[in-house]
């Protein structure tokens, strides 16, 4: 046999000609940390079945987003995580409730340094755990719950976020967001739509991490994991709707809709690298099996070849040594 005159493996002999040629990096303005406020403790308290990650109090969330402002992340996501429940989500919409607290601590930290999201849904916040009210046959009303949406906006806007990250599923909820934050003044603040959320089996560890009080399942409002048009149709619905960006969650198991929806928008692309994804690695890792850094930027750079321009994920401030080391 003739040796053969093409051979790719010349650009792979060493590390810096690997990465002369590589066609995906990930840059730190690009993650974004998704961070748990929770009312009533005075120590930030460890999430069991997401080791490293944490629900803050409102002071260790000052020194996170600190944090993250230095390292030059993208962003953060809060979360809150309420000592009061009840059926309709009160907490969410109140001026001095966890989540607007926190989001008024956070904007007062970092200014204009580092982008404050917040998540608008009210399932931390419901004696039930949906994301919506319930009607009086037990199933979630679509328009009731928008009602809710518009005033937690309106809530979130006030506080100072940059950009609220509609994440309920409920038909026409970033359209209702759009109106609300216009009408009450707030033009500026962006809404980061989660556009195309699917009932995942992944999700479980976030359920410890807020607290859910959700029995049952979520599949009337968030998609079936068989269906990828269908995730493209809600993306360009929110686009029309004036969502800023628009989301893919989870992002492993849907990294063909991740192209998708980059196929189909022309507006920026994130996806959520969500808590099971997170918490296998961390697991295989913690047995031995895998090699976790290299799993971590391996997973983040999947997501982003796919497709995602941002991506939120619980290793986003490792990740920017990991990413440089590389």
């Amino acid at each position: 046999m003739e040796n053969p005159v093409i051979r790719p493996r010349r650009l792979r002999r060493t590390p810096a000609l690997r990465r002369l040629v590589a066609e995906t990096a990930v840059a730190p303005r690009q993650l974004i940390l998704p961070v748990f406020v929770r009312e009533g403790i005075t120590e930030p308290q460890a999430i069991s079945s997401m080791p490293g990650v944490y629900q803050h109090t409102r002071d260790s969330l000052r020194k996170v987003v600190s944090e993250a402002a230095h390292l030059g992340l993208g962003g953060v996501m809060l979360f809150g995580i309420p000592e009061q429940k009840d059926a309709v989500g009160s907490g969410a919409v109140d001026p001095a409730g966890i989540l607007n607290v926190a989001i008024a601590d956070v904007a007062a930290e970092v200014g204009d340094a580092l982008p404050v999201m917040a998540d608008l849904c009210i399932d931390e916040f419901t004696d039930h755990g949906h994301c919506g009210v319930l009607a009086a046959d037990g199933t979630v009303d679509n328009d009731a719950t928008l009602e809710v949406y518009a005033e937690m906006a309106r809530a979130q806007a006030a506080a100072g976020v940059h950009l609220v990250g509609t994440s309920g599923m409920m038909d026409g909820q970033v359209a209702v967001a759009r109106t609300a934050l216009d009408g009450a003044g707030h033009t500026d603040v962006s809404i980061l739509a989660y556009s195309t959320k699917y009932a995942s089996a992944f999700y479980g560890p976030f359920r410890e991490a807020v607290g859910s009080s959700l029995i049952g399942d979520r599949r009337t409002y968030q998609q079936d994991p068989a269906n990828a048009r269908e995730g493209v149709r809600e993306a360009l619905l929110d686009v029309e709707q004036g969502a800023d960006i628009v989301m893919v969650k989870p992002a492993l198991g849907f990294l063909d809709v991740v192209r998708q929806v980059r196929d189909a928008v022309d507006v920026p692309v994130a996806a959520y690298n969500i808590s099971g994804e997170y918490s296998m690695v961390e697991a295989a890792a913690a047995n031995g099996w895998i090699d976790r850094e290299a799993a971590i930027v391996e997973t983040l750079t999947s997501i982003h070849r796919a497709g995602a321009d941002v991506i939120l994920t619980y290793w986003a401030a490792e990740a920017v040594r990991l990413l440089h080391d590389r």
